[in-house]
Protein backbone atom coordinates (compact mmCIF):
# COMPACT_ATOMS: atom_id res chain seq x y z
CA UNK A 1 0.00 0.00 0.00
CA UNK A 2 1.18 3.53 -0.94
CA UNK A 3 0.85 6.77 0.92
CA UNK A 4 -1.18 9.12 -0.92
CA UNK A 5 0.62 11.74 0.42
CA UNK A 6 3.78 10.64 -0.56
CA UNK A 7 2.98 10.43 -4.21
CA UNK A 8 1.17 14.16 -4.27
CA UNK A 9 4.23 15.88 -3.04
CA UNK A 10 6.54 13.63 -4.88
CA UNK A 11 5.14 12.49 -8.11
CA UNK A 12 7.95 12.26 -10.25
CA UNK A 13 9.80 10.01 -7.93
CA UNK A 14 7.15 7.68 -7.65
CA UNK A 15 6.83 6.98 -11.04
CA UNK A 16 10.44 6.86 -10.94
CA UNK A 17 9.91 4.57 -8.84
CA UNK A 18 6.87 2.50 -10.57
CA UNK A 19 9.69 2.74 -13.71
CA UNK A 20 12.07 0.51 -12.14
CA UNK A 21 9.78 -2.25 -11.66
CA UNK A 22 8.60 -1.80 -15.50
CA UNK A 23 5.38 0.12 -15.60
CA UNK A 24 4.29 3.05 -16.99
CA UNK A 25 3.96 6.52 -15.01
CA UNK A 26 0.96 6.14 -12.50
CA UNK A 27 1.12 9.56 -10.85
CA UNK A 28 -0.82 11.58 -13.16
CA UNK A 29 -4.10 9.07 -12.96
CA UNK A 30 -4.05 8.51 -9.28
CA UNK A 31 -3.67 12.49 -8.75
CA UNK A 32 -6.51 13.05 -10.97
CA UNK A 33 -8.70 11.13 -8.58
CA UNK A 34 -7.43 11.90 -5.65
CA UNK A 35 -8.32 15.34 -6.62
CA UNK A 36 -11.46 14.69 -7.68
CA UNK A 37 -12.68 12.71 -4.38
CA UNK A 38 -11.12 15.69 -2.43
CA UNK A 39 -13.18 17.98 -4.27
CA UNK A 40 -16.40 15.53 -3.26
CA UNK A 41 -15.38 15.40 0.06
CA UNK A 42 -14.83 19.67 0.43
CA UNK A 43 -18.50 19.86 -1.11
CA UNK A 44 -20.14 17.14 1.20
CA UNK A 45 -18.88 18.53 4.44
CA UNK A 46 -19.78 22.71 2.82
CA UNK A 47 -23.38 20.66 2.53
CA UNK A 48 -23.32 18.59 5.70
CA UNK A 49 -22.18 21.83 7.64
CA UNK A 50 -24.45 24.40 5.81
CA UNK A 51 -27.30 21.84 6.71
CA UNK A 52 -26.52 21.75 10.26
CA UNK A 53 -26.58 25.67 10.37
CA UNK A 54 -29.71 26.07 8.55
CA UNK A 55 -31.36 23.13 10.89
CA UNK A 56 -30.45 25.36 13.69
CA UNK A 57 -31.89 28.49 12.02
CA UNK A 58 -35.44 26.30 11.46
CA UNK A 59 -35.43 25.97 15.59
CA UNK A 60 -34.85 29.41 15.80
CA UNK A 61 -37.50 30.53 13.73
CA UNK A 62 -40.05 28.16 15.02
CA UNK A 63 -39.21 28.94 18.55
CA UNK A 64 -40.42 32.80 17.98
CA UNK A 65 -43.57 31.64 15.65
CA UNK A 66 -41.27 32.83 12.20
CA UNK A 67 -41.74 31.28 8.96
CA UNK A 68 -38.91 28.76 8.06
CA UNK A 69 -40.55 27.13 5.02
CA UNK A 70 -37.27 28.57 2.86
CA UNK A 71 -35.03 27.13 5.17
CA UNK A 72 -36.51 23.57 5.34
CA UNK A 73 -36.85 23.82 1.56
CA UNK A 74 -33.04 24.29 1.39
CA UNK A 75 -32.52 21.49 4.13
CA UNK A 76 -34.81 19.14 2.20
CA UNK A 77 -32.59 20.12 -1.12
CA UNK A 78 -29.80 19.46 0.49
CA UNK A 79 -30.55 15.74 2.10
CA UNK A 80 -31.76 14.76 -1.30
CA UNK A 81 -28.17 16.00 -2.65
CA UNK A 82 -26.02 14.53 -0.83
CA UNK A 83 -26.66 10.79 -1.06
CA UNK A 84 -25.07 10.81 -4.79
CA UNK A 85 -22.72 12.61 -4.28
CA UNK A 86 -21.09 10.04 -1.03
CA UNK A 87 -22.07 7.24 -3.39
CA UNK A 88 -19.57 9.44 -6.09
CA UNK A 89 -17.43 9.92 -3.40
CA UNK A 90 -17.19 6.42 -1.86
CA UNK A 91 -16.52 5.03 -5.60
CA UNK A 92 -13.80 7.37 -5.96
CA UNK A 93 -12.36 6.06 -3.11
CA UNK A 94 -12.31 2.09 -3.91
CA UNK A 95 -11.21 3.06 -7.17
CA UNK A 96 -8.25 4.94 -5.68
CA UNK A 97 -7.44 2.22 -3.07
CA UNK A 98 -7.70 -0.73 -5.63
CA UNK A 99 -4.90 1.05 -8.11
CA UNK A 100 -2.81 1.95 -4.65
CA UNK A 101 -3.31 -1.64 -3.43
CA UNK A 102 -2.25 -3.28 -6.66
CA UNK A 103 0.85 -1.51 -7.53
CA UNK A 104 4.27 -3.14 -5.97
CA UNK A 105 6.56 -1.57 -3.19
CA UNK A 106 8.95 1.13 -3.82
CA UNK A 107 12.28 -0.91 -4.53
CA UNK A 108 15.03 -0.10 -2.34
CA UNK A 109 18.15 2.21 -3.72
CA UNK A 110 20.37 -0.55 -3.60
CA UNK A 111 18.23 -3.61 -5.53
CA UNK A 112 20.05 -3.98 -8.94
CA UNK A 113 18.17 -2.78 -12.48
CA UNK A 114 17.20 -5.55 -14.50
CA UNK A 115 14.87 -7.12 -16.28
CA UNK A 116 14.39 -11.26 -15.03
CA UNK A 117 16.20 -13.49 -12.95
CA UNK A 118 19.23 -13.67 -15.20
CA UNK A 119 20.32 -10.07 -14.54
CA UNK A 120 20.47 -11.20 -10.48
CA UNK A 121 23.56 -10.37 -8.98
CA UNK A 122 25.92 -13.21 -7.24
CA UNK A 123 26.85 -12.32 -3.71
CA UNK A 124 28.36 -15.30 -2.68
CA UNK A 125 29.08 -19.01 -2.45
CA UNK A 126 29.61 -21.72 0.24
CA UNK A 127 30.03 -25.17 0.03
CA UNK A 128 31.94 -27.99 -2.63
CA UNK A 129 30.12 -29.08 -5.37
CA UNK A 130 29.96 -32.40 -4.45
CA UNK A 131 31.12 -35.33 -7.58
CA UNK A 132 30.40 -38.01 -8.38
CA UNK A 133 31.98 -41.72 -10.23
CA UNK A 134 27.90 -42.24 -11.99
CA UNK A 135 25.55 -39.80 -13.52
CA UNK A 136 23.69 -38.54 -10.44
CA UNK A 137 20.23 -39.15 -9.95
CA UNK A 138 17.38 -36.61 -9.52
CA UNK A 139 15.08 -37.05 -6.84
CA UNK A 140 11.82 -38.66 -8.33
CA UNK A 141 14.32 -41.42 -9.34
CA UNK A 142 15.93 -41.76 -5.88
CA UNK A 143 12.70 -41.48 -4.11
CA UNK A 144 11.15 -44.22 -6.60
CA UNK A 145 13.93 -46.18 -6.16
CA UNK A 146 13.50 -46.10 -2.35
CA UNK A 147 9.93 -47.15 -2.87
CA UNK A 148 9.51 -44.39 -0.52
CA UNK A 149 7.85 -41.50 -3.14
CA UNK A 150 4.72 -41.71 -5.00
CA UNK A 151 3.63 -39.17 -7.28
CA UNK A 152 0.85 -41.56 -9.20
CA UNK A 153 -1.38 -42.49 -5.90
CA UNK A 154 -1.49 -38.50 -5.23
CA UNK A 155 -2.45 -38.27 -8.67
CA UNK A 156 -5.41 -40.28 -7.97
CA UNK A 157 -6.17 -38.89 -5.06
CA UNK A 158 -5.43 -34.78 -5.58
CA UNK A 159 -4.22 -34.64 -9.16
CA UNK A 160 -0.91 -32.97 -10.77
CA UNK A 161 1.72 -31.54 -8.46
CA UNK A 162 1.22 -33.59 -5.43
CA UNK A 163 3.02 -36.67 -3.61
CA UNK A 164 2.67 -38.91 -1.01
CA UNK A 165 6.34 -39.36 0.94
CA UNK A 166 6.49 -42.53 3.17
CA UNK A 167 8.54 -44.31 5.57
CA UNK A 168 11.86 -43.13 6.26
CA UNK A 169 11.06 -40.20 3.63
CA UNK A 170 8.14 -39.33 5.24
CA UNK A 171 10.13 -39.33 8.60
CA UNK A 172 12.83 -37.08 7.31
CA UNK A 173 10.65 -34.04 6.25
CA UNK A 174 9.28 -34.30 9.66
CA UNK A 175 13.12 -34.45 10.89
CA UNK A 176 13.84 -31.12 8.93
CA UNK A 177 11.05 -29.47 9.96
CA UNK A 178 11.70 -30.07 13.73
CA UNK A 179 15.68 -29.60 13.14
CA UNK A 180 14.78 -26.04 11.29
CA UNK A 181 12.56 -25.27 14.04
CA UNK A 182 15.08 -26.21 16.79
CA UNK A 183 17.79 -24.01 15.50
CA UNK A 184 15.69 -20.75 14.59
CA UNK A 185 14.10 -21.34 18.18
CA UNK A 186 17.43 -21.88 20.46
CA UNK A 187 20.39 -20.01 18.48
CA UNK A 188 18.30 -17.27 16.85
CA UNK A 189 15.40 -16.56 19.50
CA UNK A 190 12.68 -16.86 17.13
CA UNK A 191 9.55 -17.58 19.06
CA UNK A 192 7.97 -21.31 17.58
CA UNK A 193 4.12 -20.35 16.38
CA UNK A 194 1.18 -22.37 15.09
CA UNK A 195 -0.86 -20.30 13.10
CA UNK A 196 -4.31 -21.24 11.36
CA UNK A 197 -3.93 -22.20 7.73
CA UNK A 198 -6.82 -20.64 6.65
CA UNK A 199 -7.18 -16.49 7.00
CA UNK A 200 -9.40 -14.27 5.43
CA UNK A 201 -9.06 -11.38 2.86
CA UNK A 202 -7.82 -8.84 5.13
CA UNK A 203 -5.29 -10.68 6.15
CA UNK A 204 -4.81 -11.68 2.38
CA UNK A 205 -4.63 -8.01 1.71
CA UNK A 206 -2.36 -7.24 4.27
CA UNK A 207 0.87 -9.18 3.04
CA UNK A 208 0.33 -8.47 -0.97
CA UNK A 209 -1.73 -11.27 -2.11
CA UNK A 210 -4.54 -9.94 -2.71
CA UNK A 211 -6.27 -8.21 -4.87
CA UNK A 212 -3.87 -8.69 -7.84
CA UNK A 213 -2.81 -12.32 -7.30
CA UNK A 214 -6.21 -13.82 -6.48
CA UNK A 215 -5.57 -16.54 -9.36
CA UNK A 216 -2.51 -17.84 -7.72
CA UNK A 217 -4.29 -18.56 -4.39
CA UNK A 218 -6.84 -21.39 -3.41
CA UNK A 219 -10.08 -20.54 -1.79
CA UNK A 220 -12.28 -22.62 1.43
CA UNK A 221 -15.77 -20.92 0.92
CA UNK A 222 -15.02 -17.24 2.47
CA UNK A 223 -11.49 -18.12 3.70
CA UNK A 224 -8.26 -18.81 2.07
CA UNK A 225 -5.75 -21.31 2.02
CA UNK A 226 -2.17 -19.94 3.00
CA UNK A 227 1.11 -19.88 0.85
CA UNK A 228 3.01 -19.48 3.58
CA UNK A 229 3.11 -19.00 6.87
CA UNK A 230 4.30 -15.28 5.96
CA UNK A 231 0.51 -14.19 5.92
CA UNK A 232 -0.09 -15.06 9.46
CA UNK A 233 2.34 -14.31 11.27
CA UNK A 234 2.87 -10.99 9.90
CA UNK A 235 -0.87 -10.20 10.21
CA UNK A 236 -0.66 -11.06 14.21
CA UNK A 237 0.61 -7.50 14.41
CA UNK A 238 -2.63 -5.79 12.11
CA UNK A 239 -4.64 -2.71 13.34
CA UNK A 240 -1.71 -2.91 16.80
CA UNK A 241 0.08 -0.15 18.03
CA UNK A 242 2.77 -1.84 19.70
CA UNK A 243 5.22 -0.17 22.59
CA UNK A 244 8.77 0.22 20.90
CA UNK A 245 10.28 -1.59 23.70
CA UNK A 246 8.32 -4.92 22.56
CA UNK A 247 10.52 -4.43 19.12
CA UNK A 248 11.94 -6.58 17.24
CA UNK A 249 9.18 -9.29 17.08
CA UNK A 250 10.91 -12.66 15.97
CA UNK A 251 8.55 -15.53 14.70
CA UNK A 252 8.69 -19.02 13.05
CA UNK A 253 6.21 -21.34 11.92
CA UNK A 254 6.44 -25.20 10.23
CA UNK A 255 3.06 -25.40 8.26
CA UNK A 256 2.05 -26.70 5.30
CA UNK A 257 1.51 -24.29 2.17
CA UNK A 258 -0.95 -24.43 -1.09
CA UNK A 259 -0.23 -22.74 -4.08
CA UNK A 260 -2.22 -22.74 -7.24
CA UNK A 261 0.97 -22.16 -9.55
CA UNK A 262 -1.15 -20.41 -12.21
CA UNK A 263 1.64 -18.56 -13.58
CA UNK A 264 3.82 -21.58 -13.64
CA UNK A 265 1.79 -23.84 -16.29
CA UNK A 266 4.53 -25.94 -17.90
CA UNK A 267 6.97 -25.39 -15.63
CA UNK A 268 8.80 -28.02 -12.96
CA UNK A 269 6.26 -30.47 -13.31
CA UNK A 270 8.24 -33.29 -12.56
CA UNK A 271 9.45 -34.31 -9.15
CA UNK A 272 8.66 -31.92 -5.94
CA UNK A 273 9.95 -28.97 -7.22
CA UNK A 274 6.92 -27.08 -7.53
CA UNK A 275 3.66 -28.10 -5.63
CA UNK A 276 0.46 -27.08 -4.73
CA UNK A 277 1.27 -28.76 -1.35
CA UNK A 278 4.67 -28.19 0.50
CA UNK A 279 5.85 -27.52 3.53
CA UNK A 280 8.14 -24.45 5.39
CA UNK A 281 9.65 -23.30 8.15
CA UNK A 282 9.10 -19.77 7.63
CA UNK A 283 10.72 -16.70 9.61
CA UNK A 284 8.82 -13.42 10.32
CA UNK A 285 10.35 -10.67 11.82
CA UNK A 286 8.41 -7.01 12.86
CA UNK A 287 10.99 -4.37 13.81
CA UNK A 288 12.05 -0.70 14.12
CA UNK A 289 12.56 0.67 10.77
CA UNK A 290 15.67 1.86 11.68
CA UNK A 291 16.61 -1.86 12.08
CA UNK A 292 15.12 -3.57 9.22
CA UNK A 293 18.26 -3.56 6.59
CA UNK A 294 20.03 -5.05 9.96
CA UNK A 295 17.30 -7.32 10.88
CA UNK A 296 17.43 -8.55 7.18
CA UNK A 297 21.19 -9.39 6.66
CA UNK A 298 20.32 -11.58 10.21
CA UNK A 299 17.55 -13.38 8.85
CA UNK A 300 19.66 -14.40 5.43
CA UNK A 301 21.87 -15.65 8.03
CA UNK A 302 19.48 -17.62 10.39
CA UNK A 303 18.76 -19.63 6.44
CA UNK A 304 22.43 -19.56 5.57
CA UNK A 305 22.65 -21.05 8.85
CA UNK A 306 20.35 -24.40 8.27
CA UNK A 307 22.16 -25.19 4.92
CA UNK A 308 25.71 -25.28 6.36
CA UNK A 309 24.79 -27.41 9.04
CA UNK A 310 23.44 -29.79 6.33
CA UNK A 311 26.10 -29.17 4.69
CA UNK A 312 24.36 -28.52 1.99
CA UNK A 313 26.05 -26.01 -1.16
CA UNK A 314 24.79 -23.22 -2.12
CA UNK A 315 24.69 -19.51 -3.48
CA UNK A 316 23.62 -16.10 -2.25
CA UNK A 317 21.73 -13.74 -5.22
CA UNK A 318 20.74 -9.69 -4.73
CA UNK A 319 17.37 -10.13 -6.49
CA UNK A 320 17.29 -7.51 -9.54
CA UNK A 321 14.23 -4.98 -9.82
CA UNK A 322 12.89 -7.14 -12.54
CA UNK A 323 13.07 -10.38 -10.06
CA UNK A 324 11.98 -8.78 -6.64
CA UNK A 325 8.48 -9.55 -5.49
CA UNK A 326 5.27 -7.38 -4.96
CA UNK A 327 5.81 -6.71 -1.62
CA UNK A 328 9.02 -6.57 -1.29
CA UNK A 329 11.86 -3.41 -0.77
CA UNK A 330 14.74 -6.01 -1.49
CA UNK A 331 15.66 -10.04 -1.81
CA UNK A 332 18.22 -12.33 -0.91
CA UNK A 333 17.58 -15.43 -2.82
CA UNK A 334 19.23 -18.48 -1.48
CA UNK A 335 19.63 -21.26 -4.17
CA UNK A 336 20.97 -24.97 -3.16
CA UNK A 337 23.02 -27.15 -5.40
CA UNK A 338 20.60 -30.21 -7.10
CA UNK A 339 23.30 -32.34 -8.77
CA UNK A 340 20.34 -34.58 -10.01
CA UNK A 341 18.83 -31.76 -12.01
CA UNK A 342 19.32 -30.75 -16.10
CA UNK A 343 20.17 -35.13 -16.95
CA UNK A 344 22.43 -35.06 -13.79
CA UNK A 345 24.51 -31.88 -15.00
CA UNK A 346 23.12 -30.46 -11.54
CA UNK A 347 21.82 -26.41 -11.44
CA UNK A 348 21.02 -24.14 -8.29
CA UNK A 349 17.69 -23.77 -7.40
CA UNK A 350 15.69 -21.84 -5.08
CA UNK A 351 15.68 -22.99 -1.68
CA UNK A 352 14.71 -19.50 0.58
CA UNK A 353 13.71 -16.29 -0.28
CA UNK A 354 14.76 -13.11 2.62
CA UNK A 355 12.68 -10.07 2.25
CA UNK A 356 12.92 -6.79 3.41
CA UNK A 357 8.99 -5.73 2.93
CA UNK A 358 9.48 -1.87 5.08
CA UNK A 359 6.75 -0.27 5.29
CA UNK A 360 4.47 -1.21 2.80
CA UNK A 361 2.56 -4.11 4.54
CA UNK A 362 2.65 -1.92 7.77
CA UNK A 363 0.77 0.54 5.88
CA UNK A 364 -1.59 -2.03 4.52
CA UNK A 365 -2.25 -3.92 7.92
CA UNK A 366 -2.19 -0.74 9.70
CA UNK A 367 0.84 -2.03 12.08
CA UNK A 368 2.21 0.49 13.87
CA UNK A 369 4.60 1.06 17.39
CA UNK A 370 4.84 3.87 19.72
CA UNK A 371 8.06 5.82 19.20
CA UNK A 372 9.28 5.71 22.85
CA UNK A 373 10.87 9.36 22.53
CA UNK A 374 8.22 11.33 20.74
CA UNK A 375 5.10 9.20 21.71
CA UNK A 376 3.87 9.70 17.62
CA UNK A 377 2.82 6.51 16.46
CA UNK A 378 5.07 4.92 13.15
CA UNK A 379 4.84 2.13 10.77
CA UNK A 380 6.71 -0.93 11.54
CA UNK A 381 8.73 -2.91 9.20
CA UNK A 382 8.09 -6.43 8.73
CA UNK A 383 10.36 -9.13 6.95
CA UNK A 384 9.95 -12.71 5.77
CA UNK A 385 12.31 -15.24 5.42
CA UNK A 386 11.89 -19.06 4.40
CA UNK A 387 14.11 -21.43 6.43
CA UNK A 388 13.91 -23.63 4.97
CA UNK A 389 11.54 -24.93 2.67
CA UNK A 390 11.01 -28.08 3.65
CA UNK A 391 10.35 -30.08 0.16
CA UNK A 392 13.18 -28.40 -1.40
CA UNK A 393 15.82 -29.51 1.60
CA UNK A 394 14.69 -33.08 1.57
CA UNK A 395 15.55 -32.86 -2.55
CA UNK A 396 18.80 -31.47 -1.36
CA UNK A 397 19.53 -33.88 0.86
CA UNK A 398 18.34 -36.79 -1.55
CA UNK A 399 20.65 -35.64 -4.60
CA UNK A 400 23.84 -34.67 -2.70
CA UNK A 401 24.11 -37.28 -0.45
CA UNK A 402 23.10 -39.86 -2.92
CA UNK A 403 25.88 -43.01 -3.03
CA UNK A 404 26.83 -45.88 -5.90
CA UNK A 405 24.56 -48.97 -4.16
CA UNK A 406 21.53 -46.35 -4.19
CA UNK A 407 21.35 -45.51 -0.78
CA UNK A 408 20.98 -41.59 1.06
CA UNK A 409 23.85 -40.76 3.32
CA UNK A 410 22.30 -37.98 5.76
CA UNK A 411 24.08 -35.32 7.24
CA UNK A 412 25.10 -35.46 10.61
CA UNK A 413 23.15 -32.83 11.85
CA UNK A 414 19.91 -34.80 10.97
CA UNK A 415 21.04 -38.12 11.51
CA UNK A 416 20.24 -38.17 15.50
CA UNK A 417 16.35 -36.60 14.17
CA UNK A 418 15.62 -39.74 11.94
CA UNK A 419 17.63 -42.32 14.28
CA UNK A 420 19.79 -43.65 11.05
CA UNK A 421 23.11 -42.57 9.09
CA UNK A 422 21.77 -43.55 5.59
CA UNK A 423 18.43 -44.39 4.08
CA UNK A 424 18.28 -47.73 2.20
CA UNK A 425 15.76 -49.04 0.06
CA UNK A 426 14.74 -52.10 2.71
CA UNK A 427 14.23 -49.07 4.90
Amino acid sequence: MHDIRFIRENPDAFDAAMARRGLKPQSASILETDAKRRTLQGQIQDMQSRRNVASKEIGMRKGKGEDADDLIAEVNEIKAKMPSLEEEEGALAASLETVLLELPNILDAEVPAGANEDDNSLLRRWGEIPSFEFTPWDHVAIGEELGQMDFAKAAKLSGARFVILRGQLARLERALAAFMLDTHTSEFGYQETLPPFLVNSPAMIGTGQLPKFGEDLFRANDKWLIPTAEVPLTNIVADEILEESKLPIRMTAYTQCFRSEAGSAGRDTRGMIRQHQFSKVEMVSICHPDHSDEELERMTNCAETILQKLDLPYRILKLCSGDTGFSAEQTYDLEVWLPGQDDGRGMYREISSCSNCGAFQARRMKARFRDADTGETRFVHTLNGSGLAVGRTLIAILENGQQSDGSILLPKALQCYVGTEILTVSA
